[in-house]
């Protein structure tokens, strides 16, 4: 279990790591752009869309393939090389910014999509080793280890991105440290996580499977298939938006506090940082004493438009009043909480029996695909440096997503095939 706690945890530090680094890559001014000095913030944001978007596009395709070839050839050597993959990864986008190539920059996130989709690979090693008893102890350690991951991800990518700044008075980081720091720290700290798989790790498949092709187009036939369902249409498509609106937030949001607040990178990380426990803190305690007076589909009927709302007060807070983004925090984190949890739940829920774990998958490449176009369009929608309508977009998307479940969502399918 550590070792797998340390892959799922590594994921999400490598993910968080990003958020306060990629405003340096575009941003007027920053001693870190790796765009020409002929192009125009926009210009710039655009490009940025489309290196966020390659990432979950490659695991998309990605992770349904690694999980076959863990079954058949086993979940340590599957994951070692993922692993191991993603640090190669972090390597060449360090080297891609320090020499301002674009194309590395394409080609480091695409290896990372690419061997970085190894969650279902941990979640399936996961439930080899769980008995029935500890099961929900063990992927409630899976789920630990993401909150800590995001917590502690853009808390380090931006104080180590940041020269000469100040750990609470504790010390001063070296004057060296760069945009490239966090991604050669990230490719370290990958590598040990890759010798602990290597030698901490035990193949935890006992039987592995021979049979059969490798399904190459799996994530469109997941899609496909669960778009057919009419248990699960409507919370997919629920969940496509809030995926879709949540990705608007993550890819411009720290754009926007560097743009519009004047926010460095260790700034944002900081308040990055803030947002992740905050989340952390309402899965912990809120989710499940609200969890004991409503269903989960009650309360997606108000979570989605609460988090939507919260988008619209991030788009009219004014650049004079920064701590007021700080007040959003805990509203923004409780009603985010609430539906990511309660997502996760009304799908397994709503799967047919003995399904759950298929539909958890479709639900994964669900939003991986919506992460896709919602990153791209982000430099396309955006008409100026100091410009918020990604924001506007965001909650549209959330807003949208809410009413779509509203109207269309039918709680007999639950109750029909409740269980635990």
């Amino acid at each position: 279990m550590v070792a797998i706690f340390l892959t799922i945890f590594v994921d999400m530090l490598g993910f968080g790591i990003l958020i306060p680094v990629f405003p340096l890559l575009i941003s007027p001014g920053s001693p870190f752009r790796v765009t020409p000095e002929a192009w125009s913030f926009t210009q710039g944001l655009i490009m940025l869309g489309w290196l966020q978007a390659i990432f979950p596009f490659c695991i998309f395709i990605a992770a349904p393939i690694l999980g076959q070839l863990s079954d058949r050839h086993g979940r340590k050597p599957v994951l070692a090389f993922s692993i191991f993959g993603t640090a190669i990864g972090y390597a060449l986008f360090a080297i891609g910014i320090s020499t301002a190539n674009i194309p590395l920059l394409f080609a480091a996130r695409a290896l990372d999509g690419i061997t970085g989709g190894n969650l279902a690979v941990a979640q399936a090693a996961i439930g080899d080793v769980s008995t029935h008893e500890n099961r929900a102890k063990n992927f409630g350690m899976l789920g630990a280890a993401f909150g800590l991951g995001f917590i502690i991800g853009p808390y380090l990518g931006g104080r180590l991105s940041t020269p000469d700044t100040s750990f609470y008075g504790l010390f001063h980081t070296p004057s060296w440290f760069g945009a490239t720091t966090p991604f050669w720290f990230a490719a370290i700290l990958s590598l040990a996580n890759c010798a602990s798989i290597l030698t901490m790790l035990p193949e935890t498949l006992k039987e592995r499977f021979h049979g059969g092709r490798i399904k190459v187009s799996q994530s469109v036939s997941n899609v496909i298939n669960g778009f057919k369902s009419d248990r699960l249409r409507v919370v997919l498509m629920t969940g496509f938006l809030f995926s879709a609106g949540f990705t608007f937030f993550t890819t411009f949001f720290g754009v926007y506090l560097r743009n519009n607040f004047n926010f460095s990178s260790a700034k944002i990380g900081d308040y990055f940082a803030i947002v992740g426990l905050f989340i952390a803190v309402s899965q912990a305690v809120v989710v499940g004493k609200v969890a004991k007076k409503l269903a989960d589909w009650k309360v997606l009927r108000f979570s989605l438009f609460g988090l939507g709302t919260m988008m619209l007060v991030y788009f009219v807070i004014p650049t004079s009043s920064s701590s007021y983004l700080y007040l959003v925090i805990p509203f923004f984190t409780l009603f985010n909480g609430l539906t990511m949890a309660n997502m996760s739940s009304l799908i397994s829920r709503s799967a047919e029996m003995g399904q759950q774990g298929q539909a958890m998958g479709i639900y994964s490449s669900v939003s991986s695909l919506a992460q896709v176009p919602a990153s791209i369009l982000v430099g396309y929608i955006t008409t100026g440096i100091t410009s918020s309508q990604p924001l506007f977009v965001s909650s549209a998307c959330i807003i949208l997503g809410g009413a779509v479940f509203f109207v269309l969502f039918k709680p007999k399918y639950v109750m029909e095939g409740a269980h635990a």
